[in-house]
């Protein structure tokens, strides 16, 4: 797919409410929307995106087996070395995992608990990033009780099925969940309180755009609380370019100073990134928050 270039471009409703996000091209091109577009989702690398994305619908489908063994992301399993939990459910303890069914933290494949550090309000807003089968968003919207809402964006069909049945077994009624690319978030701007997200950022081509647009969506004063993987410094370029480690979480991350310059460039302040844990001989485990702003 070529970089698609225009001086002029459908809105930026339209291009959430157009068609679905794999048709963006089409839909928002000349013979869709009646001139060029130049949607996002034309300038991300493709072969990474249907990577990752089939990738994750694989593990989706795969959620009915018992125990699997790894966390569906490739070469990265969900245990260490010494057999010690390091991607999943497990990651959540008794006090952080309320609000969740067994199910939806059984699907997690994620790196950390985005939601112990989000320090959520009564009232509040809340998006998740890459939401995967629900585990944060359903905890988010416990937190967050019935005068809030918490909000799952993910491009995977199997995996917003997946997020929809959790939600439902749950009973959760201030939770939904959308299809979108977190390059391209479908909401307006200043429109959230917290964006969090777990383990995803680093499997986006163009993290800054992500990071931007957490930005944009965010309202003055809002929070920024991920869990995600940071690659040691000097991380050698085979691991790089080895697209099972990308979408084992591993390959794509950026190194924390990477990460503290795209945050400040995305207007982000206060920045604090904290390790938690080992997850690959060359990247660990950090949560990672920062703030908008007031007045911005």
């Amino acid at each position: 797919m070529a970089d698609v270039t225009t001086t002029s471009c459908c809105t930026r409703a339209e291009q959430a409410t157009c068609c679905d996000p794999s048709e963006k091209d089409a839909c928002c091109g000349a013979s869709a929307a009646g001139r060029d577009c130049g949607c996002a989702v034309g300038r991300e690398e493709p072969e990474i995106r249907a990577t990752v994305r089939e990738r994750y619908a694989a593990a989706a489908r795969a959620m009915a087996e018992p125990q699997p063994s790894s966390c569906g992301c490739g070469a990265v399993t969900t245990t260490d070395a010494s057999g010690a939990e390091v991607f999943g459910g497990a990651l959540y303890d008794d006090t952080h995992r309320q609000g969740a069914t067994s199910a939806a933290l059984h699907a997690s494949l994620g790196c950390g608990v985005p939601t112990a550090v989000a320090d959520l309000r009564e009232g509040e807003t809340v998006l998740d990033l890459g939401s995967g089968a629900g585990a944060d968003v359903l905890i988010s919207a416990r937190r967050v009780g019935p005068a809030g809402r918490a909000i799952g964006l993910d491009m995977t069909d199997e995996m917003l099925a997946l997020a929809r049945a959790n939600a439902a077994e749950a009973a959760v009624e201030n939770a939904e969940f959308v299809k979108g690319f977190i390059e391209d978030v479908p909401l307006p701007d200043a429109s959230v309180d917290v964006v969090i997200s777990n383990c995803v950022i680093n499997l986006a081509a163009d993290k800054a755009r992500v990071l931007a647009e957490a930005g944009r969506v965010l309202r003055p004063g809002g929070r920024f609380a991920v869990s995600d993987v940071v690659a040691d410094r000097g991380m050698d370029e085979a691991t790089r370019a080895d697209m099972a480690a990308w979408t084992g979480c591993v390959a794509g991350a950026l190194t924390e100073d990477e990460f503290r310059t795209e945050l400040a460039h995305a207007g982000l302040v206060d920045v604090e990134i904290r390790r938690t844990h080992r997850v690959h001989e060359h990247a660990a485990s950090a949560i990672i928050r920062a703030r908008k702003p007031r007045g911005r």
